[in-house]
């Protein structure tokens, strides 16, 4: 059976540093992209970063670009999200998403476009 774990979150002080990882499993696992979201507590989930497995093409929510990278490594079946200069308003619960079938980059962002997901990683920044 396919799935999606997510690690690496945590309590941190504003302006350091944490970084997700997604390990993705089952023997018959393939996917177009990868990506990662967030939701916090009365909002609704939202984009933060995604990456093609072939290619490498990445792409960013305006609010992280230049503190957030996400990066792969293919034989692990493994992305990761490296959250650097973090901010009170990055809290939230982190989830990595899979998209199965090819996405326009316009649609990229969308969650819906993402069909398997992790159940999530607690990022807490303290201010």
């Amino acid at each position: 059976q396919e799935q999606l774990v997510e690690s690496g979150g945590g309590l941190v002080q504003a302006g350091g540093s944490l970084r997700l990882s997604c390990a993705a499993s089952g023997r018959s696992f393939s996917s177009y992209s990868m990506g990662w979201f967030r939701q916090a507590p009365g909002k609704e989930r939202e984009f933060v970063a995604a990456i093609t497995w072939s290619g490498g093409s990445t792409y960013y929510a305006d609010s992280v670009k230049g503190r957030f990278a996400i990066s792969k490594d293919n034989p692990k079946n493994t992305v990761y999200l490296q959250m650097n200069s973090l901010k009170p308003e990055d809290t939230a619960v982190y989830y990595c998403a899979a998209a199965r079938s090819k996405v326009a980059t316009v649609f990229i962002q969308l969650h819906v476009k993402y069909d398997l997901w992790g159940q999530g990683t607690q990022v807490t920044v303290s201010s």
